[in-house]
């Protein structure tokens, strides 16, 4: 449950500070009256996103073994994909975000359509609960516990849906960049563990080598696959599910948080490792590339919900 309350807090906050910008920069132009055709694309994308959930959960039932488990592989890649990119996005385009939103409200002011407002709402969000959805999907297949990731993932979006409100109302100040920091690095550890479970879908449809294909190499007293240093690189790399028996709630717990599971193959284990490595040393990198521009003199860039300049709610910290 933790896993998706965090994912649910995380992309929730995000969406509620960009839908927050748009009310902001509205409200200043004197354009409230904007305000429904941006509602109406906020609730589209929302509709969308459980749109896209439910097609996930329901659509794949009356599939083989196989096409089930090669559609879940691609599809947690694709979600890792775009986790991966929204993280980076977020570090190279937050501090522009706002001017950025600005740009696309003055732009739809110009056109004077109706649908230019609406489409903007409904970007704005969609980006957001898309990614929101599959990785909650990608997670919930690999990781299991299905009741306890929805009622986390709900807790989450709603925590961040009055978080959003308060802190656009000024009752609360949060450090929004801490925030997002210390997140970014926890779901970049859970898409690890999405892409090794991706892996382990792809092995057992056979489109990866591994345990369960005949690249496997097998004990010939025993005919099972081989697990440790002999097994590199299609056998199994451990298996200590006498230790932590699978099912059991701390290996639902590792699994959910760092993506170990008891028996897992070594192209799972590269997997992980190689993901945390490039990924989390680029994040970590740009991360201290970018700490000496958080200097107080950089100037502000948008508007506090009355109005008036104020620092960035995303990128700036708050305290």
């Amino acid at each position: 449950m933790l896993p998706s309350f965090l994912i649910g807090l995380r992309e929730g906050l995000e969406a509620a500070l960009v839908v927050g910008i748009l009310v902001a920069y509205m409200s200043r132009i004197g354009r409230r009256d904007l305000l429904p055709r941006m509602w109406a694309g906020v609730v589209l994308a929302i509709v969308l996103s459980l749109a896209l959930g439910a097609i996930l959960t329901f659509g794949a039932y009356t599939l083989s073994f196989t096409a089930q488990e090669v559609i879940g592989g691609v599809l947690s890649l694709l979600a890792v994909a775009m986790v991966t990119w929204m993280i980076f996005w977020m570090q190279r385009a937050g501090r522009t975000m706002t001017r950025s939103l600005q740009g696309g409200v003055d732009d739809a002011v110009r056109e004077g359509s109706l649908w230019a407002i609406v489409v903007l709402g409904f970007v704005s969000v969609a980006r957001e609960g898309i990614e929101t959805t599959l990785f909650l999907w990608a997670m919930v297949r690999s990781f299991g516990d299905t009741p306890g990731a929805l009622i986390g993932a709900v807790l989450g979006i709603s925590a961040a849906a009055v978080a959003g409100w308060l802190i656009a109302k000024g009752a609360v100040r949060l450090s929004l960049r801490g925030f997002f920091t210390w997140t970014a690095a926890f779901l970049i550890v859970v898409a690890a563990g999405v892409l090794a479970y991706a892996v382990h879908d792809l092995q057992e449809a056979a489109v990866l080598p591994g345990p369960f294909s005949g690249a496997a190499p097998v004990d010939p007293d025993t005919g099972t696959v081989l697990v440790g240093w002999g097994a590199v690189p299609f056998g199994w790399a451990f298996d200590v599910s006498s230790a932590v028996p699978p099912g059991s709630a701390l290996a639902h717990l590792l699994q959910g948080l760092i993506g170990f599971m008891p028996l897992m193959s070594w192209l799972q284990v590269i997997a992980w490792g190689l993901y945390t490595a490039i990924v989390g040393g680029l994040f970590f990198r740009n991360l201290l590339r970018s700490a000496p521009r958080q200097h107080p003199a950089v100037a502000p860039e948008t508007v506090s919900p009355d109005g008036a300049e104020s620092p960035s709610p995303i990128t700036t910290e708050s305290k």
